[in-house]
């Protein structure tokens, strides 16, 4: 008895975390490119994760709107109770809104009923602001799990991780490396990861990533791909 339940709980385990090895971004840009945010050849996706944030938000949508760029924002619904002013002025400005999760927990360490309630929560919040219903979801570091799939398709929410990151949220991130991180793996059709928000990153890092926005946007400009959020990333150019 002890040992068919030991089993059996060693097989539920494994088919709730199975999904996690999407977590590993080589194999996963390899075999799953709709998964990994890959979209139109011409184009990248600008993401932003953890916010919104009072604090830092604002100065990422002055730079963007100076640029005359939008980006989808995968909001965590925390934050975004805080400051919901904050969100409808993000959506007013032309960017998109997607879910983080209510709180920034890793999802291996949740339930079923409570990976659909957190992301739940969040949609429906990001719903209320009038922009309609948000169509992605990220999980927090990027570890999926089977609840978190069966949850997002009863949601309509749909994953989308990422090609490159910048590594913003380390303390030792510099605006060079972040940049040198980004631009080291994209290519047209890319889906880029970095952080509006320091909430869960070391003090400060958002600085460091605005800071190195506009190098990236450059950079990505200067090989004539046009840069914008994910449901422009998946639409089919006419």
């Amino acid at each position: 008895m002890r040992r068919a339940l030991a089993t059996g709980l060693l097989a539920a385990t494994a088919v709730h975390a199975a999904p996690a090895v999407t977590a590993f971004a080589p194999a996963r840009r390899a075999l799953l490119p709709e998964l990994t945010g890959t979209g139109r050849r011409d184009h990248v996706a600008l993401t932003f994760d953890d916010g919104p944030d009072p604090a830092s938000t604002p100065h990422f949508l002055r730079l963007l709107a100076a640029h005359d760029i939008r980006a989808t924002f995968f909001v965590l619904g925390a934050m975004l109770e805080r400051d919901p002013a904050l969100g409808r002025d993000m959506l007013a400005a032309g960017h998109e809104l997607a879910v983080h999760g209510w709180t920034h927990r890793c999802l291996l360490w949740r339930t079923p009923r409570g990976t659909h309630d957190d992301l739940a929560r969040a949609r429906d919040l990001v719903t209320s602001l009038g922009g309609g219903c948000p169509r992605w979801f990220r999980p927090p570091y990027g570890v999926l799990t089977t609840g978190a799939l069966v949850a997002g398709r009863r949601l309509g929410l749909q994953p989308k991780l990422w090609t490159a990151w910048g590594r913003d949220w380390e303390a030792r991130a510099t605006p060079t490396s972040i940049t040198r991180t980004v631009t080291s793996t994209l290519i047209g059709g890319g889906t880029v990861l970095l952080h509006d928000s320091d909430c869960t990153s070391a003090a400060g890092s958002w600085q460091r990533t605005l800071a190195a926005l506009p190098r990236i946007i450059g950079w990505a400009q200067d090989r004539g791909l046009r840069i914008g959020t994910l449901a422009a990333h998946q639409a089919v150019p006419r």
